[in-house]
């Protein structure tokens, strides 16, 4: 696989890296500037040149992954006798310096319910730079024609059909944004109970009422879930404050909201 192929595959799992590309050659070296690697979490595909240039280059693309870095930032190695190494001499002669970017994963963010407020909300979230994974239990909700205007943007906008929504909740990457906002509240709970027994999802949002809330938050309690837990459930959602009742509107105080909680992330 190369450095291509394996940005690509890494970008689909949801998973950050870091690519890799010589910048510039002054003397002999063991590649050419523009050759490129890509180094993830647990792996590294493609060559820049490999011994303790391309070591070095993977030791600290691996402390970028760990510390959630954005920014990029230049190496530069000296390859002869007298420079210091960790992992073995290289005496080619000549200088080469390194440029490495991280590439962030995108933030994944579910919509459950695809409905008047979801279909709106879509639209909102397919402009930005996420993995946007729409979900609806009935049949045509998700197609294409209905989705005019979230498919050609430039979220990976991902549609998950069938009557067991709930699948499509554990199939989320850990870290994902759920909002829940079904044409049935049955199946809300159904998936608010899911989402809480996952444990790994980075925020949980329900369209609603507060009365509804409480009803929902009243059950949530008696399936064994604790208060803190079921708190982290936000209903309503939305920014307060926000008037109208309009899909369109909702759809915006959502999206709005949403965006304070993905950061930087999402520009």
């Amino acid at each position: 696989m190369d450095w291509l192929e394996a940005l690509q595959r890494l970008r689909a799992e949801g998973a950050p890296a870091v690519l890799a590309t010589v910048l510039a050659v002054r003397g002999h070296a063991p590649r050419e500037a523009g050759a490129k690697m890509v180094v993830g979490a647990a792996g590294e595909w493609d060559s820049i040149g490999g011994g303790n240039l391309e070591a070095t280059v993977v030791d600290r693309s691996r402390a970028l992954l760990a510390a959630g870095a954005t920014a990029p930032e230049t190496l530069q190695f000296a390859l002869n006798e007298h420079a210091p190494v960790e992992h073995g001499r290289q005496c080619c002669g000549g200088v080469v310096d390194v440029l490495l970017e991280p590439v962030p994963a995108r933030p994944a963010v579910a919509v459950f319910g695809v409905g008047h407020v979801g279909r709106e909300l879509a639209r909102v979230l397919s402009r930005l730079p996420v993995r946007l994974h729409l979900v609806d239990s009935r049949e045509g909700q998700l197609a294409p024609e209905r989705l005019d205007g979230v498919l050609d943007g430039p979220a990976e906008v991902l549609r998950h059909g069938g009557p067991a929504p709930e699948t499509a909740l554990r199939e989320l990457p850990a870290g994902a944004h759920v909002l829940i906002m079904t044409h049935d509240h049955a199946e809300d709970f159904l998936l608010c109970d899911a989402a809480l027994r996952r444990g790994d999802l980075a925020s949980v949002g329900l369209i609603g009422s507060s009365a509804k809330w409480i009803r929902f938050r009243a059950r949530l309690r008696a399936e064994g879930h604790d208060e803190a837990a079921v708190d982290a459930i936000r209903c309503p959602i939305g920014l307060p404050g926000v008037p109208g009742k309009a899909p369109a509107v909702i759809a915006i105080g959502v999206a709005a909201e949403l965006l304070g909680r993905l950061g930087p992330r999402a520009g």
